[in-house]
């Protein structure tokens, strides 16, 4: 069990003060949060014109590992950050910084090629599940390749609705055998209420500016390390932080 500072995201500027958009500001943040009790960092790189780049990870993940050494550093490989499949596929070969592993949507249509080139580079694939169909997909390849960490990551808002798609995901892999890690999170309204629930079920789970700004007591945090530190207290009373 462990607690992932999720830094960045798709986020605009507007969406907080203190988002941190370059990579200098992202360094300083990861170790802010590292400081906190994350135990991983997953970012979302950015070029300098301040949108996501799959490019700007080579820029990026030395800064964060000078400043977080030892941190495992994940990226995303999101279909939208490049907004085509041959440009993302000639970003991941042409990385010379690797991260340690890298989010796949298993929604998305070139899933497959970019979960091999991430394994081919020595990348750990975390198969980012949003829905059961994903999950099935995912079972559904059967290709023989080890990944590093199931990602349940679930959009709906409602909670009930939203955990209701969060067991149909882990019914799936449970009938597949597919015992991975497994690291869930929810989105703006059911962060902190799946922050609880994956600490029940003695999962992983993550926080930051990606997926919410308010804290459990519904105020705006003062950033992400402020997110860190309220998740590590609901997993230190589960008595299963960093497990």
């Amino acid at each position: 069990m462990i607690v992932q500072a999720c830094i960045n995201g798709a986020r605009a500027a507007s969406f907080h003060p203190v988002l941190p958009l370059t990579a200098e500001a992202m360094s300083r943040d990861a170790a802010a949060c590292v400081a906190a009790g994350a135990a991983e960092l997953h970012i979302h790189p950015r070029g300098p014109d301040g949108r996501e780049s799959l490019a700007a990870i080579d820029a990026t993940i030395p800064l964060i590992r000078r400043a977080c050494p030892g941190t495992l550093v994940g990226v995303s490989t999101g279909a939208w950050i490049e907004g085509d499949e041959a440009r993302t596929r000639l970003a991941i070969d042409g990385w010379t910084e690797l991260p340690d592993y890298a989010s796949v949507n298993l929604s998305e249509n070139d899933a497959p090629d970019v979960m091999e080139r991430l394994r081919r580079r020595g990348v750990g694939v975390e198969a980012g599940l949003a829905s059961v169909a994903d999950a099935e997909r995912l079972v559904g390849l059967d290709d023989g390749n080890p990944i590093f960490r199931i990602l349940i990551e679930i959009s709906e808002q409602e909670f009930d609705a939203a955990r209701s798609v969060a067991d149909g995901i882990h019914a799936v892999l449970q009938r597949a055998g597919l015992r991975k890690p497994i690291l869930l999170h929810g989105e703006n309204a059911t962060v902190w209420r799946f922050a609880e629930l994956a600490a029940e079920r003695r999962w992983s789970t993550r926080v930051g500016l990606e997926d919410c700004r308010m804290l459990p007591d519904g105020s705006v945090a003062s950033g992400n390390a402020a997110l860190v530190v309220a998740a590590v207290e609901i997993f230190k009373g589960s008595r299963g932080v960093g497990e």
